[in-house]
This record gives structure tokens, C-alpha cells and sequence, in this order.
């Protein structure tokens, strides 16, 4: 018959306990950093996608705000146009120089500029 021992375990009882409580902390611990991981990973992903709504929402109101300021000029311009009386062919060289300088400066279309110059002419 085999005697059982009563009182502290022996040895190999006391390795394999070691062994188990250590394999059991570096499996926690390994999951608790996976978790850890995949969260800042979530998080990360998370605000590069605010950003990037936040940086097309703004390019879309720069648009915006140019293409208005862009309208804005052309009318002024026209109004400038419409207002200016007929004038003698000195005047007319100058009113196509204030165009060009318009055009050079960004504020009419190669169209705009043709179509007020040939209304200077006719």
C-alpha cells in the first residue's frame, strides 16, 4: 500500500504548483497586453478618422469661401463694366488694361476678360 503523505508537499509538488501559477500570470498577462493593444490600436484608428473628417470639412469650406470671393470679384467687375460709360478709344485702352490687370490678378477667367473686352470694343 502506498502511504500518503500529510503536511507540506514535496518537491516536484512544490515545481509544479510554480509551474502552473506561472504559465496561468504570463497567460493573464499576455491577454491583458493584447487587450491593452487592440484598445490604443481602436483608439488610434479612431481619432486619424476625426481628423481626416475634420481636415476635409475644412477644405470644403475653403472652397467654398474662394469660389464665393472669386463670384464676388467677377461681379463687382461686371457692375464696373456695366457702369462705365462709352467712352473715346484712350478710355478703352485703359478700361482693357484695369481687365488684364483683373486677370492677372486672379479675379477673371480667360472667358470673363474676352467677353468684357469685346464689349469695350463693339
Amino acid at each position: 500500500m502506498m502511504r500518503r503523505r500529510i503536511g507540506r508537499p514535496g518537491l516536484v509538488g512544490t515545481m509544479a504548483r510554480t509551474a502552473v501559477v506561472a504559465g496561468t500570470a504570463t497567460a493573464v498577462s499576455g491577454g491583458m497586453m493584447r487587450h491593452a493593444n487592440n484598445k490604443a490600436n481602436q483608439q488610434a484608428e479612431a481619432e486619424a478618422y476625426e481628423q481626416q473628417q475634420q481636415q476635409q470639412q475644412y477644405e470644403q469650406q475653403a472652397a467654398a469661401q474662394q469660389a464665393a470671393a472669386q463670384q464676388a470679384a467677377a461681379q463687382q467687375a461686371a457692375a464696373q463694366q456695366a457702369a462705365a460709360p462709352p467712352a473715346g478709344s484712350g478710355d478703352i485702352v485703359s478700361e482693357i488694361k484695369k481687365l488684364g490687370d483683373l486677370k492677372a490678378a486672379g479675379l477673371l477667367t480667360d472667358e470673363e476678360f474676352a467677353a468684357a473686352k469685346a464689349k469695350l470694343l463693339a
